[in-house]
This record gives C-alpha cells, sequence and structure tokens, in this order.
C-alpha cells in the first residue's frame, strides 16, 4: 500500500512552552501535516536551553491546533516504562480526536548519558516497548514475559471512557539492524537530523518498501533571497554537527559517511558550540559542509527542487527542521510557496 507524500515539521522540545504552541498553531494554519516533537535531552543546558518533556507538550499541542497531526519523535523506552508510555499515549489520543497522533520510539543514547543509564542491548528492549505498547493501547486482557520489560495489565472494559484505537508505531533508527525491526514490527521509521538522499536510500534498503520513511532534515526559506534562505539552515546544521561530534561518534559513521563528511571536519564546529554557542557554530559551517548537508533550504524553488530529490531517494514523510530568526515566517512561506508543489 503506497503511502501518502507528507512534509511536517520536527520541534525541538528546548523553548518557552508559550512558544512552541504558537508554532504549532502556525503550522496547523500553513496546511503542514505533521509536528514531530524531539525530545530535548539535558545537554541542551550547556548552551542555555532547557530540556522540556515531548509527551506533556504534544497533549497541550493537541488542544491548541484543530487538524496538524501531533508525533513523538522521538521518546525513550529506557526513560518510561511501556506501560506508562501507553498511558501517556492515550492522554494525546484523547486531546487531539481520532488519526492525529503518532508515537515515536527510539533510543536516546545521548539522554542515557545524562541519566547515567546507558546500555548496549537496544534491539531485544525495542522489540518489548513496541509490543507492549500495542498491546496495552489495544484494550484486551495482555500478559507479557520480555528481556527487558514485562506487563500485566486486565482489559478495557466497555463501559471505559476512552479511546480505542492503536497509534501508529515509529522506530528512530539509524543502524541496519534496527531500521530492519522497524521494517518488521512498525509502521514507520524516522532517520535522524542530517539526514541526505543517499542515507535515505540506504534506510529504504534496510526497511523495504512500504514502511513510511520519515526523513530528519535541516531546512529554512527565503522569498527571494538564497543566501538568507540557506541561513537558518546553516545553524541548525552546526548545532547537530557539533553534537554529533561530541555525543554520538560511532552511531553517526554511516550518516556522516554516506554524506560524504568527515569526522574531523567537525571538531572546529563542536569546539565553537562548545565555547561560544550555536552561532558561534554557525560561523564554522563552510558552503561546503552545508552543501554536503543537503539542506531543504533556500528559495522556495530551492526548496521544492530539495523536496523532490528526497521523495525520488524514498522520502514518504518529510519532517523539516527549522531554526533562526523569521521561523514563523518561513513556515507560512512553506506552507504558501512549496506544500501546493509537492503535494501527491
Amino acid at each position: 500500500m503506497a503511502q501518502p507524500f507528507r512534509i511536517g515539521v520536527m520541534q525541538l522540545t528546548m523553548e518557552p512552552l508559550d512558544e512552541m504552541l504558537e508554532s504549532a498553531r502556525v503550522m496547523d494554519r500553513a496546511g503542514m501535516d505533521t509536528i514531530w516533537l524531539a525530545e530535548a535531552y539535558p545537554w541542551w543546558r550547556k548552551h542555555g536551553m532547557e530540556a522540556r518533556s515531548s509527551t506533556v507538550v504534544s497533549a497541550l499541542m493537541a488542544r491548541e491546533t484543530e487538524r496538524l497531526t501531533i508525533g513523538w519523535g522521538i521518546i525513550s523506552p529506557f526513560t518510561r516504562h511501556p506501560v506508562q508510555v501507553a498511558m501517556d499515549a492515550r492522554v494525546v489520543q484523547e486531546a487531539a480526536g481520532p488519526g492525529r497522533f503518532l508515537l515515536g520510539f527510539g533510543t536516546s543514547k545521548i539522554f542515557l548519558n545524562n541519566i547515567r543509564s546507558q546500555t548496549r542491548k537496544t534491539l531485544g528492549p525495542m522489540r518489548d516497548a513496541i509490543t507492549i505498547v500495542r498491546g496495552v493501547l489495544g484494550g484486551e486482557p495482555f500478559e507479557y514475559e520480555g528481556d527487558t520489560w514485562s506487563a500485566s495489565v486486565p482489559g478495557l472494559q466497555p463501559e471505559a471512557h476512552a479511546p480505542r484505537e492503536v497509534p501508529p508505531i515509529y522506530v528512530g533508527a539509524t543502524a541496519p539492524k534496527m531500521q530492519a525491526l522497524a521494517g518488521e514490527l512498525a509502521e514507520g521509521v524516522l532517520t535522524p537530523s542530517i539526514t541526505t538522499p543517499a542515507f535515505v536510500r540506504y534506510t529504504r534498503e534496510n526497511v523495504g518498501p512500504e514502511l513510511d520513511v520519515g526523513c530528519t532534515i535541516v531546512a529554512s526559506i527565503h522569498e527571494s533571497d538564497r543566501d538568507l534562505g540557506r541561513d537558518g539552515a546553516r545553524e541548525i546544521a552546526g548545532m547537530y554537527l557539533a553534537n554529533k561530534f561530541q555525543n554520538i561518534k560511532g552511531a553517526a559513521d554511516t550518516l556522516l559517511e554516506l554524506a560524504g563528511i568527515e569526522m574531523e571536519e567537525l571538531a572546529p564546529v563542536a569546539e565553537a558550540m562548545e565555547q561560544g554557542g550555536r552561532l558561534a557554530a554557525k560561523a564554522k559551517v563552510s558552503d561546503s559542509l552545508l552543501d554536503r548537508c543537503k539542506p531543504i533550504a533556500g528559495t522556495p524553488a530551492d526548496c521544492i527542487a530539495a523536496i523532490e530529490e528526497y521523495r525520488e531517494a524514498g522520502c514518504t514523510h518529510v519532517m523539516l527542521e527549522l531554526w533562526g530568526d523569521r521561523r514563523h515566517e518561513q513556515i507560512r512561506l512553506f506552507g504558501e510557496k512549496v506544500l501546493p508543489h509537492v503535494r501527491d
């Protein structure tokens, strides 16, 4: 069954709540399909920002919007027991209404560093988590004994006031075995920031032809000036390239290799981020480095062409990472000047 092609935004939950809610309202009005909440981990405190819970923010966003689908992109089962995840999911389902919630799981190794809870085992726990969440949300009596997590949950009574649907489950995955697990168990896979068309093709080979492939892509737009249109993408690329150098070197190897980026190139970006914050890191992202990140950035025509390149590579769900000044104006521009040209 062919996946509909969707355009959404990946929103980091490290900004003030009122700002995030207003961004969601702007996306709703602009015609975006989805907003994915990337749970910010405490590492961002080093750079003047605060980690906020995606599960809480998502319910509030659902109440503040009318048609926008809300996704967790991602939360970690290592920080919440899967039964608790199912409980949180019910709240978002109630707040959003039918068909407006997507549940994204991922390991979140950086978060595990912050809570001193690293693990070498990820595939078995992810299988447990998906099985438990589906079983609990399905409403039937559920018993499960897993290697990492287990559950014993009574069935949902007919008179219970609760949604009855199981939301689509997505897995955030970079490594081939986790991507294959997503292909086996989930409705979709979510790729990490600095995804390129080459990484989309790699992912599609690992998950098969049917899965929804959601691609996290640095993005920004200006109505007429290409350089200004690339400015916000340069800033968020700097933030994430520094993050990959500092926190997830091994896990990012294939991602960077397929982008043609050497880890050594990121040392100046990471050092600038550490010493001077995101604007200093932005200044270290050369045009060549930004080009290899393959942003959806520039003028509307540039963005349309980039989206089509991602679609041809096998992406079925673009998740724009928007940053920089004028973000609400950027969202409106995407809605007015880009979305009508890339809709199915």
